[in-house]
């Protein structure tokens, strides 16, 4: 007996079965880089705007210029005390920032991230003295204030740009502690400068500004090319990483501004006092609240761009 075996046709789609792809791996700053390039843009457009306000105006330059008058009520023994200050801040800064960012490169091994910081740094340094080589002087608008350009101020752009290099090397845990700390050092070296009357509040302003528009975008490529390190699970899993750090300067803006709206209004139009340091108050507010608005945006994104997620 012969058994006829029957041949049954199959589809040659259905031969091979197509392998699922594995998901997306997800890594740190991917999907947040349009985040970063608008923060730095958001830096240059404040700097413009500010340079053009308390520069190229009499109502921003009368602003600037009387904080800085006022600031000689306040030149007795705090005056003293900040030129001390001052005259040692920026070798401070430049000391405390190489030692941390040497430690966390040799111990870490972070070679890549200590160059782009460095190389940063020194880039928003060398800016600052560009902008105030090439800015013309202060045009006459009815206020007596020297011509010379002082935007941006060199000290405060040193300091803030080494507290900047040391929120870059260190791990994303550490950053609120870091980033607290560094914009208190940054904020500290501004109201001095103005104290001592080296600088007008919008120097100070133009120098956090500057330091912002190299260190983000810096800040970026130290993130997707340490992607094993940068890595957090976010807020209060570390004693660095609570959200006080956060707080404490959230909280301090928001009394600057309170006073700034008080001196400010005080003197207004309608106001009951004739200014002898309100302008000054107001503008270390402005110094305060820029500093550390700063921190807190810089503490917020660089957490975002660091926060593990499942995919």
């Amino acid at each position: 007996m012969t058994f006829r075996q029957e041949h049954i046709p199959v589809d040659p789609s259905a031969r091979v079965r197509e392998t699922p792809l594995p998901p997306a791996r997800w890594s740190p700053g991917k999907g947040t880089a349009a985040l970063f390039v608008l923060a730095a843009v958001a830096c240059v457009a404040a700097l413009a705007v500010t340079y053009l306000f308390f520069v190229r105006t009499t109502t921003g330059q009368f602003i600037d210029e009387s904080a800085l008058v006022e600031a000689v009520e306040l030149s007795g023994t705090a005056g003293k005390a900040a030129t001390k200050l001052l005259d040692w801040l920026p070798a401070l800064s430049v000391v405390i920032a190489s030692v941390v960012v040497v430690f966390v490169t040799v111990l870490r091994r972070r070679w890549a991230a200590a160059g782009i910081a460095i190389a940063a740094c020194v880039g928003a340094n060398l800016a600052t003295q560009l902008l105030k080589d090439m800015l013309p002087v202060r045009p006459y608008r009815g206020v007596e204030t020297l011509e010379l350009n002082s935007l941006p101020s060199g000290h405060t752009t040193m300091a803030a740009s080494a507290a900047a290099a040391v929120f870059l090397m260190v791990s994303p845990r550490w950053r609120p502690l870091a980033g607290y700390l560094g914009g208190s050092f940054a904020v500290a070296t501004g109201v001095s400068t103005l104290i001592n009357q080296w600088h007008r509040p919008a120097d100070v302003v133009a120098a956090f500004l500057v330091v912002g528009a190299f260190m983000i975008p810096a800040g970026w490529l130290v993130i997707r090319s340490g992607a094993r390190w940068n890595v957090w699970d976010g807020y209060n899993r570390h004693w660095a990483s609570a959200r006080v750090w956060v707080a404490l300067p959230v909280l301090t803006g928001l009394v600057a501004a309170g006073v700034a709206a008080y001196a400010l209004l005080s003197i207004g139009p309608g106001g009951q006092e004739i200014s002898t340091v309100s302008y000054f108050w107001a503008g270390t507010s402005l110094i305060v609240i820029t500093g550390y608005l700063a921190t807190v945006a810089g503490v917020w994104l660089f957490g975002l761009a660091a926060r593990r997620r499942d995919v």
